[in-house]
């Protein structure tokens, strides 16, 4: 019963919210605000860069309202004339991340961040909030855009050609990921192409997607570096590749990220998108993942099927890590006093909001890591970078450790909301 309720209640906010008529709105291609991301542990500024046309809108034209909480950040778009609500996302950055680590209490950064939405026909307020510590969004900047400013840039920066990997239907009722190569050259390009499907393949060996396989499209982008491979920069390995990849993110080996936003963005822009996934092509372990920014993933390791699923994970549905034995940059990434926005990670403040409903009566909470409960769902002690305060609803899972098709009861309905959220 307790499932059937939540499904009613998710099925009821898809359905209010699909009362926005797109066409009345929107046309169809995108806007993109690049923009700049300034501060430290105690200071955030946002500040406009430019504002892009692009040919494609790749996301819903029906749930064009965010019903999920997920994210560090949101941005709400609003009819000028009306003040209506008429799109809106929640996503997290590569900022959001560093404001955690030590270096964010040493010094300011900025780092270059996007938002697209569907390109308006009337002028909007774009409003940015910003999750205080409580995870409470509150309201930072907002800023007027007027869809007939003759200084919306209508030329493509990067124009690269496309192959479609998979093609079920038209991107607005799909899941579109667009798939960017970095450290390919052009004598690598039959290998992209081959590794662009293996990936395919890979991501549709674990459910729920292989369920859902028709309704993803993949689109791959043409696009080569000028050296094969990657920076590695503790190893003073530094490579001319299109994307500006880098391994030691955050001085962590494994951490593969990109910094160099716009020029991701505009790689991605050669197709329609809903997930931007890097594929880089080097067989050191590493990879990274950040919800509705990107995910990165190495294309020859041994362990590249696990890292490409595990890390969409991240990026899609918004799923937190369940280790916490591994090295990370972070400082207290979940206090203990806030309940995580992450489905999958609880600190028990606020439990009832999580995954209560998929555990039996007879199992305790929080639930012991004995053979007993090893295949049920339950509350284990331990996720979140933190052996201690943060618990995950499975003894094993593919956010938790190297393995296959393994994501638990809990994440699979994460995922599953998430892909009926695009493809309906």
């Amino acid at each position: 019963m307790k499932k059937i309720i939540l499904l009613l209640f998710i099925t009821i906010q898809f359905s209010n919210y699909a009362q926005i008529d797109f066409d009345y709105y929107f046309f169809d291609k995108t806007l993109r605000i690049d923009y700049y991301h300034t501060g430290n542990d105690t200071l955030e500024i946002y500040s406009i860069d430019e504002l892009l046309q692009e040919p494609f809108w790749g996301g819903s034209k029906n749930n064009l309202i965010d019903v999920f909480n997920y994210g560090k950040y949101k941005f709400i778009v609003k009819d000028e004339t009306t003040g209506k609500e008429i799109y809106s996302r929640t996503y997290s950055t590569l900022f959001s991340e560093w404001l955690t680590t030590e270096e964010a209490k040493q010094t300011t950064k900025s780092f270059s961040e996007t938002i697209v939405f569907p390109f308006p026909k009337n002028s909007v307020i774009v409003e940015f909030y910003s999750r205080d510590k409580k995870n409470n969004l509150h309201k930072k900047f907002e800023y007027k855009v007027d869809p007939f400013d003759y200084f919306i840039k209508k030329e493509k920066p990067l124009s690269f050609p496309i192959k479609n990997i998979i093609s079920n239907g038209r991107p607005e009722v799909k899941v579109d990921i667009v798939i960017i190569p970095d450290g390919y050259t052009k004598d690598d390009s039959l290998k992209f192409i081959k590794d662009c499907e293996r990936f395919s393949n890979y991501l549709f060996n674990s459910s729920p997607f292989k369920e859902n396989k028709n309704k993803f499209n993949v689109h791959a982008v043409l696009a080569w570096s000028e050296e094969s491979g990657t920076d590695i920069p503790a190893y003073n390995i530094w490579r001319r590749t299109i994307a500006n990849s880098s391994f030691y993110t955050f001085g962590v080996d494994r951490y593969l990220m990109i910094y160099d936003n716009k020029t991701l963005r505009s790689l991605a822009s050669n197709a329609p998108y809903d997930q931007i996934y890097v594929l880089v092509n080097t067989g050191k372990y590493g990879g990274g993942s950040i919800y509705n920014h990107y995910s990165v993933c190495v294309s020859d390791n041994s362990n590249s099927e696990y890292i490409f699923t595990h890390e969409f994970g991240h990026g899609f549905a918004s799923l937190g890590d369940e280790y916490y034995t591994s090295e990370v940059a972070y400082s207290e990434f979940y206090p203990l006093d806030v309940e995580p926005l992450d489905l999958n990670l609880t600190t028990l403040v606020d439990f009832d909001s999580k995954w209560k409903d998929l555990i039996d009566d007879d199992t305790p909470i929080p639930t012991p890591p004995t053979k007993e409960f090893k295949n049920k769902i339950g509350v284990f002690e331990g996720g979140g970078y933190s052996a201690k305060g943060v618990y995950r609803p499975a003894y094993d899972c593919t956010m938790k450790s190297i393995s296959i098709d393994n994501f638990c009861a809990v994440c699979k309905r994460a995922i599953q909301q998430m892909i009926d959220f695009y493809s309906n």
